[in-house]
């Protein structure tokens, strides 16, 4: 299953993804917002980021409108590495390199085409281990 949650910044590229993940016999969990109408990203960023922090494995998608909010907010969990990405490369090296378990997107700031690129590279790279994973177990406080 994967969890997608986004403010009203990100509901069009997030419809797109659900779309796009479902049309590939994926199970999605979303978790909103439902339209445009303006919201709170917090609200929506906190229930995804329990989910993932509680299923060891899973990987999740937010959007927002710069990334930045609804990204900020899932870090706030102690079992969560958040990423913002903007480009594929940024969105595979958060997965090599940091073992990121949620890809934030700016969905104002990159094309539909590219957002979905990116959850297709996120979701189908895996973390390299070796040196990075000393780095990945000083994240936590």
């Amino acid at each position: 299953m994967i969890p997608i949650a986004c403010d009203h910044a990100g509901f069009k590229t997030k419809e797109s993804i659900v779309k796009h993940l479902t049309a590939k016999g994926l199970e999605v969990k979303d978790f909103g917002c439902y339209s445009e109408e303006s919201i709170d990203y917090a609200d929506y960023a906190h229930p995804l980021a329990a989910m993932v922090e509680e299923n060891t494995g899973m990987l999740g998608i937010l959007l927002c409108g710069s990334g930045n909010g609804i990204n900020m907010t899932a870090n706030k969990h102690q079992g969560i590495r958040s990423a913002l990405c903007w480009t594929t490369e940024i969105a595979e090296l958060a997965r090599t390199h940091n073992d990121a378990n949620i890809i934030a997107i700016p969905a104002r700031f990159v094309s539909e085409e590219l957002a979905l690129e990116m959850v297709e590279t996120f979701l189908s790279t895996s973390f390299e281990g070796g040196r990075h994973q000393n780095r990945v177990n000083k994240i936590p406080c």
